[in-house]
């Protein structure tokens, strides 16, 4: 059935009593099916499983992916496969959006796994106790849940801001419930197999277990083969020693697919300049000690995170009229105080009166027992959190982009002023405000289709937690299994995380200043930050048309080149079927236009699991 809306005509007249109560009579759901036993398993299993992908995903190139999609449609199929075999069931529209909260929930948790809690470690080279992880996590993401969920009022039931990614998950899923299921089965289908060719690649190049299973083994990259006859070298240094291959990986390529042609493009651009010419050079020269990525990484980075960090500070506050509307949005009253009709639906509010104070305290000394956190530090961050969590709300509910990194680095120049000279402290401080503004945001995207389909939001607050609990299980021991307490795998070949790199490197400079970095290296910082400036300034001119971005070419100098390589060439591939396939009838455009997202779903989530588990068979 079509999805009910208000007209912006509606949005921009009506009450907000008014709207509740229309949505209350036209969209709510009533008693329908929704957080069940099932639900919530089926929710748990799965974003305990796809956040692991994240985990993976997230140490390959710091950034992390929405598991809500895939999700859905996997446990759509699974129990349409049940119900057909006399099993069970087929869930309601409500069970399967409820599913995908806990499972977004669950996916999105991970996220400091992979950017600040690292990066602690490699600053102060201890290692935190997995105890100490597990439930630093699970708290920041419970204060991201507390946040978000006062928001819902003004910017879902009242602005109705469109949150493009959670309204294209409502969409899927109103189209799977009312279609016979015949669609949903077709994206089963193109998740599995991009899954099992993924997973099939990976096995196959893992020398540990073909050569114990007496098996042939793919070779790691497609340019292997010519090292036997000819080495190719730029001023000397082997092109391999620069990562300058092509992986025989796809999970890689397939992530690039999720990207837009322009970010494809940025940073095979940023890898080429880096890679080709930059580190050759410098290399030559003496100056970059050593080859491979990580004596390379150690230059290039402060050029690369220069970019990045100007290039998103600019795009944020080069729009200030967004940043006063978030921070006078909750204060502003719009007609007389009305009865909320909803009171009966949405979480109580003494829920946050209570559970805000109370979490932030716990956070607070959980920071001090764990990371040595003065409590005075700790209790600023509290009011930071209510500041960017607005902004950043309201930028993912316009955008669907999160401004995480421009808030991070917002975060850690306050503490550089605040706590001069402690990177620790530094990099924990801003870990609050970055991952729970972040949670908030992400998971109000996770709001809007409960909202759009006439769910219940307490199901969805209880969702939420379970799915942080569910995450925190798989992911926090899987990441503690992976580098097993050895902290010199941090930033390795194997476990690369670009994300925790750049918040070591932002902390040390702020806290330290550049003076301890080599003339060329601080010439490479200043030039990345004017060119990120520069690159948002021309999109800025060109409304968006130029086709450059700051951060896609600042992230390419912390990626290695074939991690590179593969997104733009992911990105490129599909843009060049939705260029050339132009029959929509047709099963290439079903599968490579239409269904894009869920066959790089797929091929991310198989190719990221068997990576996980190929990792710990070589560790063990």
């Amino acid at each position: 059935m079509a999805i009910k809306e208000l007209t912006q005509e509606q949005i921009r007249t009506w009450t907000l009593e008014q709207k509740d109560r229309w949505w209350l009579e036209n969209v709510y759901r009533g008693d329908m099916k929704q957080l069940t036993l099932r639900s919530a398993l089926t929710g748990m299993i799965l974003g305990g499983i796809l956040s692991c992908t994240n985990l993976y995903v997230g140490i390959k190139t710091g950034w992390s992916l929405g598991v809500g999609i895939t999700s859905v449609v996997l446990s759509f199929a699974m129990f349409k496969a049940l119900s057909k075999i006399g099993l069970g069931e087929e869930m309601t529209v409500l069970e399967n959006n409820a599913m995908q909260s806990v499972a977004t929930s669950a996916g999105y948790m991970c996220s400091p796994l992979v950017s600040s809690i690292p990066a602690y470690m490699l600053v102060t080279g201890k290692s935190i106790p997995l105890y100490q992880t597990f439930f630093w996590t699970v708290s920041l993401s419970m204060l991201g849940v507390l946040f978000a969920f006062p928001l819902k009022k003004r910017f879902i039931n009242d602005e109705q801001l469109p949150f493009p990614e959670g309204a294209a998950a409502g969409i899927v899923m109103d189209n799977l419930h009312s279609e016979g299921g015949s669609d949903g089965m077709f994206k089963a289908k193109l998740l599995g197999i991009g899954g099992a060719v993924a997973a099939a690649i990976e096995f196959f190049r893992n020398e540990t277990v073909t050569k114990a299973a007496g098996l042939w083994k793919l070779p790691d990259h497609l340019d292997d083969f010519i090292y036997k006859f000819y080495t190719p070298k730029i001023l000397g240094t082997p092109l391999k020693d620069l990562t300058i291959q092509v992986d025989s990986s796809i999970t890689m390529v397939a992530a690039g697919g999720l990207m837009n042609i322009k970010t494809g493009f940025s940073l095979m651009v940023g890898a080429f300049i880096n890679y080709f010419i930059l580190a050759p050079i410098l290399i030559h020269e003496g100056v970059i000690k050593g080859t491979g990525f990580k004596a390379i990484t150690m230059w290039a980075l402060w050029g690369g995170v220069a970019m990045m960090t100007t290039s998103s500070l600019y795009s944020f506050l080069s729009k200030p009229e967004m940043i006063f509307r978030a921070l006078k949005a909750p204060f502003q009253k719009k007609g007389e105080k009305t009865e909320d009709i909803l009171k009966d639906i949405e979480l109580p509010m003494s829920v946050f009166m209570w559970g805000i104070p109370i979490m932030s305290a716990i956070v607070v000394y959980l920071g001090h027992e764990f990371f040595n956190l003065a409590y005075w530090e700790g209790i600023l961050a509290i009011p930071l959190i209510a500041v960017f969590t607005l902004i950043a709300v309201n930028s993912t509910g316009l955008t669907s982009i999160t401004p995480g990194g421009a808030l991070g680095k917002l975060t850690q120049l306050t503490y550089s002023i605040i706590a001069p000279g402690n990177v620790p402290v530094n990099i924990v401080a801003a870990g609050i405000n970055g991952e729970v503004s972040l949670n908030a945001s992400n998971l109000l995207m996770d709001i809007k289709p409960g909202y759009m389909l006439g769910a219940k939001p307490r199901h969805q607050a209880i969702g939420h937690v379970l799915g942080i609990w569910a995450g925190a299980l798989c992911c926090v021991p899987l990441f503690y299994l992976i580098f097993h307490g050895d902290l010199s795998l941090l930033t390795s070949e194997k476990l690369p995380m670009p994300g925790a790199t750049i918040w070591r490197a932002v902390a040390e400079v702020l806290t330290q200043g550049l003076s301890f970095l080599h003339p060329t290296a601080r010439w490479a910082a200043l030039i990345g930050a004017a060119l990120g400036i520069a690159f948002e300034m021309a999109n800025t001119r060109m409304k968006g048309r130029f086709m450059l971005s700051g951060v896609g070419v600042g992230l390419a100098f912390v990626l290695h080149f074939t991690d590179a390589l593969a997104m733009s060439m992911g990105a490129f591939l599909f843009w060049y079927f939705e260029k050339t396939l132009t029959n929509k009838e047709s099963t290439s455009y079903k599968t490579m236009v239409e269904n894009r997202e869920t066959l790089c779903a797929g091929a991310i989530a198989g190719g990221s699991l068997i990576g996980i588990i190929l990792i710990i068979v070589e560790s063990l």
